[in-house]
């Protein structure tokens, strides 16, 4: 069973008229895929002067139509406290920028998905230099 990184989408660079672009990224194989226990997944994503939407979605089904994808929850490494001082992680379900940023994070998520693929939307400017899955 492989546990090497692969590239999820590879680079992609938006025109300069700025029309609102959606890029569906080919399915790839998840844990579920091959029956691993910890579902554990990390996402790497480089991009350049980009502003739009990433997300990562994932299925448990093993030949799934698009009805079947969903968004998965990414970690962000950082903790939230709550008023009650129950501390717990601060997941998101997609990145998002506004504005151009040329920036390069990681992200995990836990889940047995047989399929993992990115969607990017809302996508006005910039360079999705790759996007890496591992797991």
């Amino acid at each position: 069973m492989p546990s090497n990184s692969i590239d999820i989408l590879t680079q992609n660079t938006h025109l300069d008229d700025s029309t609102a672009t959606v890029i569906t990224g080919e399915k790839y194989r998840g844990d579920g895929y091959y029956g691993r226990a910890d579902g554990f997944h990390t996402i790497h994503t480089n991009l350049t002067g980009f502003a739009g939407k990433i997300e990562i979605q994932g299925t448990l089904a093993t030949n799934p139509t698009e009805d079947d994808w969903f968004t998965v929850e990414l970690g962000t490494g950082s903790l939230t406290v709550d008023t009650t001082g129950l501390i717990a992680d601060a997941n998101i379900t997609f990145v998002e920028y506004d504005e151009a940023i040329t920036i390069t994070k990681t992200y995990n998520f836990t889940g047995n998905y047989v399929w993992v693929r990115a969607y990017v939307s809302n996508w006005t400017e910039g360079t999705v230099n790759y996007i890496k899955l591992n797991h």
